[in-house]
């Protein structure tokens, strides 16, 4: 049961307004360590560089999409069991399969709410109290 404040979170979207959005309500649920990165080969060096417990990323993006953010993070065995959430704009059945198939832990759809997401966090991580 780890508590809320002590989880580090990556928050990956290409717009800014989208990552205010998540780290928000990432606060309002008690998380206090989120960095951000624009796009996934920000996301991937930064992770490299200081690793999260979570990466919460938007899968359509520029230079790195989500799901190849997710292969590497997979493939790099220092960060392969980093709890990731996938952050869409599209439910399709492709994307959700081809993501469990890269090894995502949960996906969300836009928009969400703050119990939403706390509910995809507490599926992966158990009760954060």
């Amino acid at each position: 049961m780890p508590v809320a404040s002590a989880i580090s979170v990556l928050v990956v979207d290409d717009q800014l307004t989208m990552r205010s959005l998540v780290r928000t309500s990432l606060q309002q649920i008690g998380m206090r360590d989120i960095r951000e990165a624009a796009d996934g080969e920000l996301a991937l060096r930064e992770i490299i560089t200081k690793p999260a417990h979570l990466v919460i990323s938007d899968f359509n993006m520029p230079n790195l999409d989500g799901l190849g953010l997710l292969r590497a993070i997979r493939a790099h065995p220092p960060t392969s069991k980093t709890a990731f959430i996938m952050l869409t704009g599209r439910a399709d059945r492709e994307l959700v399969q081809r993501a469990v198939q890269f090894g995502v832990n949960n996906y969300l759809v836009k928009p969400f709410t703050v119990q939403q997401l706390k509910d995809k966090l507490e599926a992966v991580f158990g009760p954060l109290t």
